[in-house]
């Protein structure tokens, strides 16, 4: 038995994702582990919501090729909300054994003004979390 059988891996579809899928893809294959890609859909019209479906069907579809190259399970799931709530739900219906997500290394300042995703999955749940820092993207 492995200490991580499952892991749960939110991505955004930028940048931040290649240092989180990179790593969870050595760990998962050390682990023999299966791995939850969760891309949450976040709008506000339903103009918008077309297209930021489309890119997270694509951001999943790419990043699931991408560990499949790599003879790893992995599992797709596309979710509609905040991602800070969606990532915790998911986190208390899947019971992972780890959270693998991106940080996009704010400073207090900007954390203060913006909130993070991150801190926001860090205080509400029971679950480890690996904390990456990602490069460029969005928070």
């Amino acid at each position: 038995m492995s200490i991580y059988n499952r892991i749960l891996v939110p991505i955004e579809g930028t940048e931040t994702d290649a240092p989180v899928l990179e790593h969870v893809g050595r760990l998962a294959a050390l682990c023999a582990a299966e791995v939850v890609l969760l891309r949450v859909a976040h709008y506000h019209t339903r103009d918008q919501r077309v297209c930021e479906v489309e890119d997270a069907e694509r951001d999943l579809a790419r990043a699931a090729e991408q560990l499949r190259r790599r003879g790893l399970e992995v599992r797709t799931l596309l979710r509609s909300g905040e991602p800070q709530h969606v990532i915790v739900q998911q986190a208390e219906e899947l019971v992972p054994d780890l959270i693998a997500m991106a940080t996009h290394g704010h400073g207090w300042a900007k954390r203060m003004v913006l909130g993070s995703v991150a801190d926001h999955v860090r205080h509400n749940t029971d679950v480890p979390l690996l904390l990456l820092k990602g490069r460029g993207g969005r928070e």
